[in-house]
């Protein structure tokens, strides 16, 4: 008996039928208009291209635009690599203009499906954005695809990591660009760090769309875009931490195996800041609730991961004294790679090895936050309608299932559950030879490179011939791959591998032909692309009569999304195909996830010895195992998304600002209000509204304003005049200080004062936010022990990382006003031993003892308030054994003890 639900959409249809069917009447005006578009010349393509970007131009809207756009686009296409896109193509095409994602199976043909959005969008003149997973991707697509845009009259670029920078602004510059996700959020964040408009290289965030949308903006999203640069040296304190972890008892913390997450108990917290006290790491009297025990909290926390959630030989491995990471997808070493935030430190120190100098972040953002930043977002994909809430929810996307060209006729077998992993993986072995035999291609899948080698082991003492596909580069995997439909193939791989590339039964023709070419170039294209079409036609044939392409499984992921790609890879373009996963008790999902229920039916039905349950209620079961991790996964990601998001807002603002900046042509008036903020919070501290002259901070008002405007008026006088209230004193400071800069501006010259204006207040604008970017970490981790308190951790973090900010501005001003108050022209002499001190550097770096002609210099120094001096004679006053003597010299000022050194290798480095 039909439920109620399966009869209503028997009669009304689901949702996603009525979407597709309330696009067919756009796809037959498309159709109509295709004899009159075939019937144009190529030069009439692109002459249709300027017309309707001119009709752009002028107001007419996009969806306007569509049939005819779409329909250029296709004969554009027919013409460039002999393909008409069929019309489920288009439909997919038009969701993906409207903002949606389009989900689409196995071998549909996404990539070219992306070109007409991509063109109509392009009309606009405001730059597509076509995002893939890897380098190799980016390139293939970008030439394949821009053979079409080109024949339409426009301009294709790719972005791919370690590019020239010229060539990278004209790619970004090009009506599509193909980059990868990566280097877009990389570029987003280094244009906001440029110094100079004509140095950014990305133009604006307009349109996008996203292939393998579910990998790029689910999966990799947990991991923010961050780059980092080194920090102050804290190898200490890693030490001295670490040493009490092993002190702690198992009931200070919780460990939370399928959370991934340890915590400090009530009794832990207590435990581990009486050992920061008996250490003297945290003072006496302070809490680790207390906003000054952020940096301790965040050592405390990382500390605590290391010892009991990152374990040797697993997660990572010691190799040439160093710490190196390992893949928990692929079980590869990653060279190269760091634990942020010092837990790469943390681990170091647990190890007892030498501390690697940990960075600190200069900018970040989460791809979440990247790719909302776009007007309008598309999506390309497999697999997504498991995740459709989290796209609605975090980036507004709807998802739709495009139909298939043709039905899919692969056969989803029921999952197979074993008792143990050895009888698995017997069942496993049994399967592919049986389906070997007749010639069947098989692709197996696995959850690592430690199983994938096993089970090749296994095949190997069998003797079935295979291919293992581990994490090799991006374009080994797609070679292999292409070739796994061949006859009797057998490929084992991980569940990622491959994609971006069709499994087409009989083998690849354009793979064939590229390799067999490689090994005859003297040989005639068309003729060995003629035998090469006729042999696997005949194979394909072959390959259809024993079944299709199987897919075997060895493990369920803990998502329902990862385990449709791999099953997608067979069945398609309605190819015939089975699929089946063999699963155990002792898998991970099963071990962590599965429910009381799933054993219960499983002690119902009875398990023997190397036998198999195979049930629908174990599939139910186990869906709903995995329904519930996703569900948890997406909680943890909206978490996160929510803290980032309280960074987002103040990142925004920053950034907007430093654009600003770097468009104006003029900002004293910006710096003006700032000196004068700075005035006025001054008299409002050592001034107090209300109060009477004798009351005034005379002494205190005049050392601040000395160190922080480079003024010294009369205060005491001004003071004892009748009638002097702090609003003249404002007034009179204001005046004075803007006489100051005046002078200083008279003595540079308007312009240069102008681009000084604007390099100092970008650098100390980076400078601050950077400082800021590590506080909001560090704060991150505290406040998770407010919870302890019954506080909500991130209404914490949203009102603390408000204070913050603001703090930030206030310094922000200072800062400014204070580098600014002090520069000064260099005198002639001090000019004369700056140019003998570099020359004097150079020659000993090329170790020749020539001295460099004297070269033109800045004539700015940052003015101190003693006077400038011959290199060799120690500042007035100097004390080396008295550091209040030794002033305040910046780290790349020269030291003051007359060394002639920079102050960081000289004093610096003991102070």
């Amino acid at each position: 008996m039909l439920g109620l639900g399966t009869l209503s959409r028997k009669v009304f249809g689901t949702a996603n039928d009525r979407k597709v069917k309330a696009v067919r009447p756009l796809v037959a005006t498309i159709n109509a208009l295709e004899d009159e578009y075939t019937a144009l010349s190529d030069d009439g393509l692109v002459a249709k291209t300027a017309e309707l970007k001119a009709r752009a131009a002028n107001g007419e809207s996009l969806d306007a635009l569509l049939p005819e756009a779409f329909a250029n686009c296709r004969e554009g296409a027919r013409r460039a690599l002999g393909l008409r896109a069929f019309d489920v193509q288009l439909i997919g095409g038009i969701f993906l203009h409207q903002g949606n994602i389009a989900e689409m199976k196995t071998g549909e043909g996404k990539t070219l499906v992306a070109t007409f959005p991509a063109y109509l969008n392009a009309l606009s003149g405001k730059g597509v954005h076509v995002v893939t997973v890897n380098d190799y991707l980016a390139r293939r697509d970008s030439d394949w695809m821009g053979k079409v845009f080109a024949k339409l009259g426009l301009t294709t670029g790719v972005v791919v990591p370690h590019q020239p920078d010229d060539e990278k602004r004209k790619a970004y510059a090009a009506d599509i660009t193909y980059a990868t996700n990566n280097e877009l959020g990389f570029d987003y964040l280094r244009d906001n760090m440029k110094t100079d408009l004509g140095q950014m290289m990305q133009r604006g965030h307009n349109f996008a769309i996203v292939d393998e949308v579910d990998s790029i903006l689910i999966d990799e999203a947990r991991t923010p875009l961050i780059i980092s640069g080194p920090m102050p040296d804290r190898e200490n304190l890693y030490v001295r931490v670490n040493a009490l972890i092993p002190s702690l008892l198992d009931e200070d913390f919780t460990l939370d195996e399928k959370a991934r997450s340890i915590t400090y108990t009530d009794d832990g917290n207590e435990h581990i800041e009486q050992l920061l006290y008996a250490e003297g790491i945290l003072p006496e009297g302070q809490t680790l609730y207390d906003p000054e025990s952020t940096t301790i909290v965040h050592h405390v926390n990382q500390a605590l991961r290391a010892h009991k959630m990152l374990h040797k030989d697993q997660h990572y491995i010691v190799r040439d004294g160093k710490i190196v990471l390992i893949d928990e997808h692929t079980g590869r070493m990653m060279l190269g790679r760091q634990l942020s935030e010092g837990l790469h430190q943390a681990v170091e120190a647990k190890e007892g090895l030498e501390i690697q100098p940990e960075t600190v972040t200069m900018a970040s953002i989460t791809f979440q936050n990247y790719f909302r930043m776009y007007k309008k977002l598309g999506g390309m994909t497999g697999t997504a309608t498991t995740e459709a809430e989290e796209f609605q929810e975090i980036y507004n996307l709807g998802v739709v299932e495009i139909p298939t060209n043709r039905p899919i006729a692969r056969l989803d077998e029921h999952d197979q559950v074993y008792k143990s992993a050895r009888e698995k993986f017997d069942g496993v072995l049994a399967a592919i030879k049986e389906a070997n035999e007749k010639g069947q291609p098989i692709l197996v899948g696995t959850t690592s490179i430690e199983k994938s080698e096993e089970l090749s082991a296994l095949l190997k003492s069998a003797g079935v011939e295979h291919n293992v596909l581990n994490a090799r580069q991006h374009e080994r995997e797609a070679h292999i791959v292409a070739e796994a439909g061949r006859l009797g193939m057998v490929t084992i791989a991980t569940n990622m591998a491959g994609r971006g590339t069709d499994i087409q039964l009989g083998g690849n023709v354009d793979m064939q032909v590229m390799d067999a070419l490689d090994a005859d170039p003297t040989a005639d294209p068309a003729a060995v692309r003629r035998r090469i079409e006729s042999e696997v036609a005949d194979e394909r044939q072959k390959v259809l009569d024993a079944g299709g392409l199987f897919v075997l499984a060895t493990e369920r992921h803990e998502s329902r999304r990862i385990d449709n790609q791999l099953r997608g890879r067979s069945g398609r373009q309605g190819d015939p195909g089975r699929s089946v996963f063999f699963l155990s008790l002792e898998d991970d999902l099963m071990r962590i996830f599965g429910s009381e229920r799933l054993e219960k039916v499983l002690s119902t039905l009875g398990m023997k010895e190397g036998e198999a349950i195979v049930h629908p209620w174990v599939n139910k079961s186990l869906e709903k195992a995995q329904a519930k991790v996703e569900a948890r996964n997406f909680d943890i990601r909206k978490t996160l998304l929510k803290f980032d998001n309280v960074m987002n807002d103040q990142r925004r603002v920053i950034f907007e600002q430093r654009l600003e900046i770097l468009a104006a042509e003029d900002l004293s008036e910006i710096v003006g209000d700032m000196r004068h903020a700075v005035i006025e919070d001054l008299i409002s501290k050592h001034m107090p509204s209300g109060s009477y002259a004798d009351q005034w901070d005379i002494d205190g008002l005049a050392e601040v304003l000395k160190d922080k405007l480079f003024i010294e008026p009369p205060l005491a006088d001004w003071a004892n005049e009748d009638g002097v209230d702090q609003e003249v004193v404002r007034d009179r400071l204001i005046a004075m200080s803007d006489t100051m800069m005046a002078e200083k501006e008279t003595a540079f010259s308007s312009d240069t004062m102008r681009q000084v204006e604007k390099q100092v207040l970008l650098q100390v604008i980076d400078g601050k936010w950077r400082e800021h970017i590590v506080t909001l970490d560090h704060l991150r981790s505290a406040v998770n022990f407010r919870g302890l308190a019954q506080r909500d951790p991130l209404n914490e973090y949203k009102s603390e990382a408000f204070v913050l900010f603001e703090n930030l501005l206030g310094q922000l001003r200072e800062d400014v006003t204070r580098q600014l108050s002090r520069i000064r022209p260099l005198t002639a002499e001090e000019q004369a031993q700056m140019q003998q001190q570099m020359a004097m550097q150079a020659a000993a770096a090329r170790g020749d003892g020539k001295l460099d002609t004297p070269m033109d210099l800045p004539r700015l120094s940052p003015q101190a308030p003693a006077e400038a001096v011959e290199p060799g004679t120690p500042r007035e006053g100097f004390d080396e054994a008295d550091q209040t003597t030794w002033g305040n010299p910046g780290r790349n000022e020269l030291c003051p003890c007359g060394s002639g050194k920079k102050f960081k290798h000289c004093h610096g480095s003991l102070a």
